[in-house]
Formats: structure tokens, C-alpha cells, sequence
């Protein structure tokens, strides 16, 4: 197969695969949660959020870390015998791992709750314990489908575990609340929910599974295998399990600090739970990139070993230009409607502020998860993980500093700085491995001039909406039309201008998934240009 075979044939379906699972899962996990707080209110809210990032990371480790450690392992195999003798290392070690740690949980349970200041947090804890048994099963069938290149299984496994898991949180939750069960019942039903998609899960990829890989066993070095494994794992899932961890040390912190700060119970509960308001909406604000992310690992690897690595180069470019590009227009475009999208999914207007501040980090998280993607496709895996501890660690202090001033507004920017500084260091660390210019100065111009033509045509818009196009209906749907029409208007304007700018090129869409269609609108708008 020829290089520019492999770019436009094999990329594209691996990436089409990847990017439709991707978006189908990633949509359901932000989605469930407006109609899951619309039902418990803020303080349920707050109860699911902060049990939610300790088996949130186990998800994220297993269904990316392990599964792409298991499918490389599998891949660098010297034959069926090897690669079985692999499976049945990982296995058990994993299966003693989580074992490990469902013990931990179980047990630490009432020490971990009563650390968040909320000491009826243990049976929701011990309820998400049990998914970690399912980690095992999970990791190494889908490394197994990964390594032999079978996406199609990996997809519907991921959208199928999503699915359940969602539809077994609204129900169970609305039966609870319908019955008249306190909101930490509802949160122990949404936790089961997520232990019953884990192994919705691993059902469907068993079902796929028929012997894919016969024959006898081979020695093989386990303790290379289980290093690996590990080292691995955590490299490769760290940048997407850097969220869950911001959200686990708002977890310990936040509700502690506002109950020091003299904020009452219910108050301070309930506060916390306007601030997570804040992570459905980064979650689909990052979609794109974090899409990218999973599709451009391959890709640069493959290219990095053509040309002492200058292979790689066109599309390391226009993979950071679009997860710029998006990144910026999502988060400048949500924090210009934030309250009215505040109203709309979540009732309230209530920190709003906090919540402006808050999305602001989806433009982070997007450059951090393309840059963390492109050095692990050059297998640059250290110094990207070290530099996400070093974050979190300023996290952290941050925290512990600006939320006794601010409250949740303070751990809004905390959560920014954090990010911030491991965008930076990332970005230092790239140029040391790739010394070249990213994007032209006239992208990051038009960048600016696009968002300003954004704001400027939004902005009188959302004025002239909620004072007189809609003043006659009731406030939340008043603020959910004006949300809709403003962000249709805002991304019209916004992607105009960047399309009628061409800072990027028709070709270079073309190579995105679904990018056909936004070539074929840059041509039409810039025909005219063009022929000049």
C-alpha cells in the first residue's frame, strides 16, 4: 500500500469509525447529565459529581489506557501463540489489579467520603466499586479487536456500554425520585447504571469474540508484559483522564473549603452542584479535539518514521489548526451565551460567572489533548505525563487559594491556571522535538477577527431577543430560543469568516473526518476569490 494510499483510504475509515463511536459516546455522556440534574436539582447533582470521577477514571483507563496498551502489546506479538500467551498475562494481571482496587474502594469507602466532607458518599462509592471488576474483560477484548485492526466491534461496544448506562441512569432515577427516595438513592441507582453499561459492554465484545487467537502458548517475558501494560496504560490515558482529576480534586476541596468558609450544608452543597454544572458543557466543547486526538495517534506514528519524522509535519499542522480553530469557537462562542444556555439546560441562571470562567478551559483542554496525541504518536509519552502531574499539583494549590476568596468562581480560574500551565509546557516541550511554526500569524489574526465578528453581531442579537423578540413567553423558554438562535448566528458568522479568509485550505479539509462538506462550502464561498 502506498503512503498517500494509506493517508486518504485507510486513515479516513479508521478515523470515520472511530469519529462516529466517538461522537455517539461522548454525546450521551455530556447529554444525560441535563436531564439527570433537571430531575435531582443541584444538590443531587452535587451528590453524582463527586463520586462520579472515581469511576469515571477507571472507565477512561480501561476503555483507553489498557485497551491500547493490551492492542500494542498484542500487535508487536510474533505470532498467534505469543500474542495468546500476552492475553492470558494481561488478563491476570489486570484481573488482580482490580481486584486490587475494588477491595481499596470497598473498604476506604468511608474514609474517602468523609475526606469530601459527606459522610453519606459511601454507598454511592461502594455501588461504583464493582465496575472496576469488569476492567479486565473490557481492556483486553477491546486490545484484542484494536490490534488486529477490527474497529466495528470497539465502536459498537462503546456506544452500546454508553447506551445502557444512560437509559438505566434516567430511568432508574426518575423511578426513584417518583417513589420519594432520598437524592442519595438516586445517586446510588446512577452509579449502578454505570457498572451495568461496563458490563453491557463486555457482553457485546464477547459476542464478537470467536477465538481470535488459536493455537498454543508461548513463553513470553511477564514481567515485560505487566510493564508495559502499566507505563502504557497511564501515558496514553493521562490526557484524557486529566479532566476526571481536576474534577476529583473539586471533589475534595471545593464542598470542604465553602463549609469552612461558612456556608451551610444545604447552601454549600447546593453551590457545588451549580459549579458542576460546568463539565457537560467542556465535555461537548472538547468533542472535536478529543476526536482528533484518537484519530491522529496512528497517523503520526505511521509518518513519523518517513523523512527523520518530517512525514508527520503536514499533519501534526492541521491537526493543532483545527482543535485551535474549534477549541477557541466553542469556548469564546458558549462563554458569549452562557447564561442563557445556563437557563435553558439547567432551569437557573445561578453562577453563571463561575460557569463563563469554566468553559473558557475547553480552548485548554482542546490544545492539550492535541499536543499530548501528537507526541504520543511520536512516542514522546514521559515528559507530556509529567507535565499533566505538574498541572494537577497546581490545580490543587490553586484551589486551596481562590476558592476561600472566590468560592466556585475561584475554582473556575483555578481549574484555567492549571491547564493553562500544562498547555504551556507542552507547547515548549513540542517545539524542543518539532522546531517549526504550527500555524502562520495570519491564522491566529483571522482567529481574532472572526470572534470578534462573532461578538459583535451576537452580542446586540441576544439584547434585542430577550427584551423583545421573546418577552412574552415564560423565562426559560425565552432563554432557550435566544441560546439556539444565538449560536447558529454566532457559528454562521464565525466559521464565514474563517472560510472566507481560507486559513485553512480545501485539501486540508478534505483530510478531516466529514470534512467534505466544509470544503465544498469553502469553495463555494470563495469562488469568486479564487478566480482573481
Amino acid at each position: 500500500m502506498s503512503s498517500s494510499d494509506w493517508n486518504m483510504k485507510t486513515f479516513m475509515k479508521g478515523a470515520s469509525i472511530l469519529t462516529i463511536s466517538a461522537i455517539v459516546v461522548k454525546i450521551l455522556g455530556a447529554v444525560y447529565r441535563v436531564p439527570y440534574q433537571n430531575m435531582v436539582g443541584d444538590k443531587g447533582f452535587y451528590i453524582y459529581q463527586q463520586v462520579y470521577p472515581f469511576i469515571g477514571i477507571f472507565i477512561i483507563w480501561t476503555f483507553y489506557g489498557f485497551a491500547v496498551a493490551v492492542s500494542k502489546l498484542l500487535a508487536s506479538s510474533r505470532g498467534r501463540g505469543e500474542a495468546k500467551a500476552m492475553m492470558r498475562v494481561a488478563l491476570t494481571y489486570l484481573v488482580v489489579l482490580s481486584a486490587s482496587f475494588f477491595v481499596i474502594l470497598m473498604v476506604f469507602a468511608p474514609f474517602f467520603a468523609r475526606s469530601m466532607g459527606d459522610p453519606a458518599l459511601v454507598s454511592l462509592l461502594r455501588a461504583g466499586a464493582y465496575i472496576v471488576l469488569l476492567m479486565p474483560a473490557l481492556a483486553v477484548l477491546k486490545g484484542a479487536f484494536q490490534s488486529e485492526g477490527r474497529m466495528v466491534p470497539v465502536a459498537v461496544s462503546g456506544v452500546g456500554e454508553q447506551a445502557f448506562r444512560v437509559i438505566v441512569i434516567l430511568v432508574g432515577t426518575w423511578l426513584v425520585m417518583r417513589s420519594g427516595a432520598s437524592l442519595y438513592r438516586a445517586g446510588e441507582v446512577a452509579m449502578w447504571g454505570a457498572v451495568v453499561g461496563e458490563a453491557a459492554g463486555v457482553v457485546i465484545l464477547a459476542f464478537y469474540f470467536r477465538n481470535l487467537f488459536k493455537g498454543p502458548l508461548e513463553k513470553v517475558d511477564r514481567w515485560r508484559v505487566v510493564k508495559e501494560l502499566t507505563v502504557v496504560s497511564l501515558s496514553v490515558s493521562a490526557s484524557s483522564l486529566i479532566l476526571l482529576m481536576f474534577q476529583l480534586v473539586d471533589s475534595f476541596t471545593v464542598y470542604n473549603i465553602l463549609r469552612t468558609e461558612g456556608f451551610m450544608e444545604e447552601a454549600a452543597m447546593a453551590l457545588k452542584g451549580v459549579y458542576d454544572r460546568g463539565q457537560p458543557l467542556v465535555q461537548m466543547g472538547i468533542l472535536i479535539a478529543s476526536t482528533l486526538a484518537l484519530a491522529i495517534v496512528p497517523l503520526i506514528a505511521h509518518h513519523a518514521k518517513e523523512k527523520n519524522g518530517e512525514g508527520a509535519i503536514p499533519f501534526i499542522r492541521l491537526t493543532f489548526r483545527t482543535a485551535f480553530l474549534f477549541g477557541w469557537a466553542a469556548a469564546a462562542g458558549l462563554a458569549l451565551v452562557l447564561p442563557y444556555v445556563n437557563e435553558m439546560l439547567f432551569e437557573t441562571r445561578a453562577g453563571s460567572l463561575a460557569l463563563i470562567l469554566f468553559v473558557i478551559q475547553i480552548f485548554w483542554l482542546s490544545l492539550i489533548l492535541t499536543l499530548t496525541a501528537i507526541l504520543q504518536g511520536a512516542g514522546k509519552i514521559k515528559i507530556p505525563t509529567l507535565l499533566l502531574v505538574v498541572g494537577l499539583a497546581v490545580k490543587i494549590v490553586a484551589n486551596l487559594i481562590l476558592v476561600p476568596i472566590y468560592d466556585i468562581t475561584g475554582a473556575s480560574i483555578a481549574g484555567n491556571i492549571g491547564f493553562i500551565v500544562i498547555a504551556a509546557g507542552l507547547f515548549f516541550y513540542f517545539k524542543t522535538v518539532w522546531p517549526m511554526r504550527l500555524a502562520p500569524r495570519r491564522f491566529y489574526g483571522w482567529v481574532v477577527v472572526a470572534t470578534v465578528c462573532m461578538i459583535v453581531t451576537v452580542v446586540p442579537w441576544m439584547l434585542v431577543a430577550d427584551g423583545l423578540v421573546f418577552e412574552a413567553l415564560t423565562t426559560r423558554i425565552s432563554s432557550t430560543l435566544t441560546a439556539l438562535t444565538s449560536v447558529v448566528i454566532g457559528a454562521v458568522v464565525f466559521l464565514f469568516v474563517a472560510m472566507k479568509s481560507r486559513i485553512m485550505a480545501e485539501k486540508e479539509w478534505y483530510l478531516l473526518p466529514f470534512g467534505k462538506r466544509f470544503a465544498s462550502l469553502q469553495l463555494f464561498l470563495t469562488k469568486n476569490t479564487t478566480r482573481r
